[in-house]
């Protein structure tokens, strides 16, 4: 397949400018001090004590020395008459560990120690992926209530917390690694399944052009001894004088690959919708359809390492399948470097193929390339995002609003022309208004090789 040339190089200095790709990780916090150290309270003391004696020093005057008094006192009482808190460990728990955006995770430090304690002061570090919402600190333990911001695998960060004796002379710091969630993306609602014209041979729900074991009635036929006589259609055989069956339409399975574009994360400089994000909540609603109807569907991110998954069928594959690419995301960071082929079993023969793109990278047109010489039949769910927003009288950005434009104009072309079946899906509609000119079609057809 060609790759259309108008307005290349301007459409890729905009694509540049807006790609969020080499957003990095955050880095974790230094470690915190070992051991027994000095508290703020005991700082603060022997601080006034200390500025009151260089104050008499200075002055010369002996009475200074009795502001030095107060401090020392109260340093006094506060030494614990028990013991320290010693040989301090953390445990963490985090339910659930598997959540969708939007949900609540909980978590719960249990502290373990020796000896007593006044109270616990923790230092939250919190990763990119969750909100802290609620805080609570008891004597044992601390609580924290979280919510999931964006699909992906996030590292929930750290807690340093800080175990004060009775008299809160002396701390010790403990840090309580949260470890990892895998976040879910909300799928977009997605009723309908569009199938393509052949179907493998597996007994399914959706209706075939063969002949066989369905509840769909698509003419009558002569009867055949050993035929099921409550099939009989009477008016038919009244008419032609002679027995006449129902002959009804097989039913089948269709095989469905959703390949992912996830060589870009275009920003939307307007809505600061992500490509990515849209991309994800698209495919998640795809598979969660045909899954629906007890199809297999499998899955291929496009993009680096390519990651995939043979279709499969089942509710719980759901699960499987999107922790399969969830690792496109982890922590704001993911590699887009390179392209590799697209291995033979990720796409069975016949299966119908949905590639979600955003159309702003040329190297997709490599991995249609290869879908296309296997016959497979083929629709392209565009996310167009990332249009950029000229400043008026700006006369360069409207030239390059117009490149930017063409560049797409020319993509699809492309794929018209190849008679690949391409539909637009907007972020926040139903994935039914960008499906329902397929069904215009009765069915997809497949390329050639």
């Amino acid at each position: 397949m060609t790759e259309p040339m108008p307005a290349r190089r301007a459409a890729a200095a905009v694509r540049r400018a807006l790609d969020g790709r080499h957003d990095g990780a955050s880095q974790p916090p230094p470690p915190p001090p070992s051991g027994r150290r000095a508290g703020e309270r005991a700082l603060r003391w022997a601080t006034l004590a200390v500025v009151a004696l260089a104050a008499a020093l200075i002055t010369g005057r002996p009475w200074v020395l009795a502001l030095a008094a107060t401090p020392l006192v109260l340093l006094a009482l506060a030494l614990p008459s028990g013991p320290r808190p010693e040989s301090v460990t953390a445990e963490v728990e985090v339910e659930p560990r598997r959540c969708f955006e939007g949900e609540q995770v909980t978590v719960r430090i249990t502290l373990s120690y020796e000896g007593a304690s006044a109270r616990l002061d923790p230092g939250v570090a919190l990763g990119h992926g969750v909100r802290l919402d609620h805080l609570a600190v008891g004597p044992h333990r601390v609580d924290l209530v979280l919510t999931t911001r964006r699909w992906g695998r996030w590292t929930l960060g750290t807690v340093d917390v800080d175990v004060y004796d009775p008299g809160g002379l002396a701390r010790r710091t403990v840090r309580a690694e949260l470890g990892d969630i895998a976040v879910f993306p909300v799928p977009d609602h997605a009723g309908l399944t569009p199938v393509p014209v052949r179907l493998p041979q597996r007994l399914g729900e959706h209706t075939a052009v063969q002949r066989g074991e369905g509840v769909e009635v698509i003419g009558v036929h002569p009867y055949v001894r050993g035929e099921r006589q409550r099939r009989i259609h009477w008016p038919a055989t009244t008419r032609r004088g002679t027995l006449q069956v129902h002959q009804f339409a097989a039913e089948r399975t269709a095989d469905t690959v959703v390949l992912l574009d996830v060589l870009a994360d275009v920003v939307d400089p307007v809505t600061g919708t992500s490509s990515l994000d849209a991309t994800f909540r698209a495919a998640a609603g795809l598979v969660r359809a045909y899954l629906r109807t007890h199809d297999r569907v499998g899955v291929v991110s496009i993009g680096g390492a390519t990651r995939w998954l043979r279709p499969g069928s089942g509710h719980g594959y759901f699960y499987r399948i999107v922790e399969s690419v969830l690792e496109v995301r982890k922590d704001r960071a993911y590699r887009t470097e390179g392209l590799t082929p697209l291995p033979p079993p990720a796409l069975p023969e016949g299966a119908l193929v949905y590639l979600i793109t955003p159309l702003t990278d040329q190297r997709i047109f490599d991995v249609l390339h290869q879908v296309r010489g296997r016959a497979n039949p083929m629709v392209v769910v565009e996310i167009p995002t990332g249009q950029p927003v000229p400043e008026p009288g700006d006369t360069v950005g409207e030239l390059a609003l117009r490149l930017w434009r063409a560049d797409r104009d020319a993509m699809r072309f492309a794929l018209l022309e190849r008679g690949i079946a391409v539909v637009t899906h907007r972020p926040g509609e139903t994935l039914d208004l960008a499906l329902a000119p397929l069904l215009l079609r009765t069915r997809i057809r497949g390329g050639t090789r």
